[in-house]
């Protein structure tokens, strides 16, 4: 499989980095057994980059497929921790979830937040450099939606990697365009920060164009590793080959199977906790309840994880 080379990191990755948050109890919440056989296979198939998040409670799956495994790949987490003392929690919590003594990219997880970020979140950003200063936290990186935090970040001495959404309609872009974030992320580029790319697919919302949408993906640089979420050794299977090049990928799974995030109507009260925490403002309250747009939802499973009630679900 393709590599690339993440930035000044000095990394050699994957074209394709494994997301584990599909895999999650936000999303298809696999068993921990299940879904370290998926990753394990993952890897097996040359795959040798992850990416997680503290929110995305998936260390112990990770760390059941580390298990005796000589080939360790290279692995992003990320929190959206605010304080010093927050970050210092978060990073204890990946280093003994996943089994591991160093972690290579430690995002500050903001898919929201605007170029605020680096006052609103000093203390975190702080706690991360300390620990680069110890060696255990390798790189420093943002994850975002937002075009201005990610043009923001190259000029940022202080951020290594870059993990931004794009996809080929703009879907869950926040502040500019398709083309305002492709501008942007190639000034990052220009400056030396690693880059991969996030929900290439809209989240799956994409996936009756997957041909078209990875080209997309794929031609913006040849420097870019782009993060796929899989759940199963079929569809592991399929994207190593479509990476690989090969054309008759019939028969190994239908990649058109969409899932969907609903309010259910007789759980919701009506909160509109879910609604602040939609990172593409896909949720408003119609006649009372919540309800999705799903012309505009990424299925990131965020509002599932905020809803105090259990009232949101991924079907």
């Amino acid at each position: 499989m393709k590599k690339v080379v993440l930035g000044k990191t000095g990394y050699e990755v994957t074209e394709i980095c494994f997301g584990c948050l599909p895999f999650g109890p936000l999303q298809k919440d696999l068993s921990v057994e299940d879904a370290a056989d998926v990753l394990s296979y993952g890897l097996d198939m040359g795959i040798n980059f992850i990416d997680t998040a503290q929110m995305y409670r998936t260390y112990d799956h990770i760390k059941l497929a580390l298990d005796k495994r000589a080939d360790k790949p290279i692995i992003a987490t990320k929190s959206a921790a605010a304080t010093y003392e927050d970050m210092d929690v978060a990073v204890k919590e990946a280093l003994e979830g996943m089994g591991i003594d160093h972690i290579d990219i430690f995002h500050l997880h903001s898919a929201k937040m605007g170029t605020d970020l680096f006052e609103v979140r000093k203390g975190a950003l702080e706690c991360l450099k300390d620990y680069k200063n110890k060696g255990i936290v390798k790189n420093i990186g943002v994850s975002t939606h937002n075009v201005e935090l990610v043009d923001l970040c190259s000029e940022r001495d202080d951020i290594d990697v870059v993990f931004p959404l794009i996809n080929k309609v703009g879907r869950g872009i926040i502040n500019g365009s398709v083309e305002d974030m492709k501008k942007a992320i190639y000034k990052c580029e220009q400056k030396g920060k690693g880059i991969y790319l996030m929900k290439a697919l809209g989240g799956g919302t994409l996936i009756d164009d997957y041909d078209e949408s990875m080209k997309f993906a794929r031609n913006l640089s040849d420097n870019y590793s782009i993060a796929i979420g899989m759940i199963s050794r079929e569809e592991v299977l399929y994207n190593v080959n479509y990476f690989n090049g090969q054309k008759d990928l019939e028969g190994i799974i239908k990649m058109k199977n969409k899932k969907m995030v609903k309010v259910i109507k007789n759980v919701c009260l009506a909160c509109k906790t879910c609604v602040e925490n939609c990172h593409s403002e896909a949720i408003s309250m119609v006649d009372g309840k919540a309800f999705i747009d799903q012309d505009k939802c990424i299925q990131c499973g965020y509002c599932i994880a905020s809803c105090p009630h259990f009232a949101i679900r991924m079907i």
